[in-house]
């Protein structure tokens, strides 16, 4: 089985969050995807076989478990097929949506992004949002009023806990299995935890304790609930926003959310990839 190895959401030809990339005619059993997604270690691993009539159908597993959908390995897919087939839009079809994702070579890196599935979100439960904070050993007056704790989807489930300060976000820190077990009984991809540098710039962590990691690199199905989520608050991303992730793993990641008007569409979530000499 050939594994590719590229890094979604690069800063140029460093950084991005590495993922396995399987392309075949089909795909493998499901134990045979999961033992290798194990294998990898990487955050998430993508499968993808051709279709008929067109198209792919895609999978992804992370260390522990099938995911339903993944950014930073949707984009990574984007750069595999761009490298192998020519600059395109690829249709996929992952477990509950069908969605594209484009990539365009340049040098030794690909450009590359995804249409997510639909958006959606709603302000987090009083019970949740205290046991949220509770994970995390923070206090209401650390979070941005400006944005309330939420529960957004963008392809797969999100908390999103917006810090007011860079240094709260930089003291991030759980109990693995306390998030464990939370993500998993809430069918959680990530908890989200941001920080505003400006309307259209923010900082971002992801703990993905139920998918088997601690910490996700860079997670463009989170970037895609955000920008559905800050789309819903009515705030001013003026069209789109950068989001830095990674700094604080010293793996810079960069990710760009393009916000249309329509509440609930599809945000578009792209940045750059590179290969891994793995």
């Amino acid at each position: 089985m050939n594994v590719q190895h590229i890094a979604a959401f690069s800063d140029g030809t460093r950084g991005g969050n590495p993922a396995g990339v399987v392309i075949g005619e089909h795909l493998p059993p499901d134990a045979r995807m999961q033992q290798l997604a194990t294998e990898l270690g990487y955050s998430e691993s993508v499968f993808a076989a051709p279709q008929p009539g067109g198209g792919w159908r895609v999978r992804y597993f992370s260390p522990a478990a099938e995911v339903p959908f993944c950014g930073h390995a949707t984009i990574a897919l984007g750069a595999a097929l761009a490298q192998a087939q020519g600059d395109g839009v690829f249709e996929l079809a992952i477990k509950h949506a069908r969605i594209t994702v484009e990539g365009r070579r340049e040098g030794a890196l690909v450009n590359a992004a995804l249409q997510s599935p639909p958006t959606r979100s709603e302000p987090l439960a009083p019970a949740l949002r205290a046991e949220a904070l509770a994970l995390f050993g923070l206090a209401e007056d650390e979070l941005d009023p400006r944005l309330p704790p939420a529960l957004a989807h963008g392809g797969a489930d999100h908390i999103v806990l917006a810090l007011r300060t860079r240094a709260a976000l930089a003291a991030m820190r759980y109990d693995f299995e306390a998030g464990r077990a939370l993500m998993q009984r809430l069918g959680l991809a990530t908890v989200a935890l941001v920080h505003a540098e400006s309307p259209q710039r923010f900082h971002a962590r992801n703990p993905f304790a139920g998918g088997g990691v601690y910490e996700d690199p860079a997670t463009g199905a989170a970037a895609a609930a955000l920008g559905g989520y800050v789309r819903d608050l009515g705030w001013p991303h003026g069209g789109g926003i950068d989001i830095v992730q990674g700094e604080d793993m010293g793996t810079v990641c960069r990710l760009h959310v393009d916000i249309p008007p329509a509440p609930g569409s599809s945000v578009r979530v792209g940045g750059t990839a590179r290969m891994i000499g793995v």
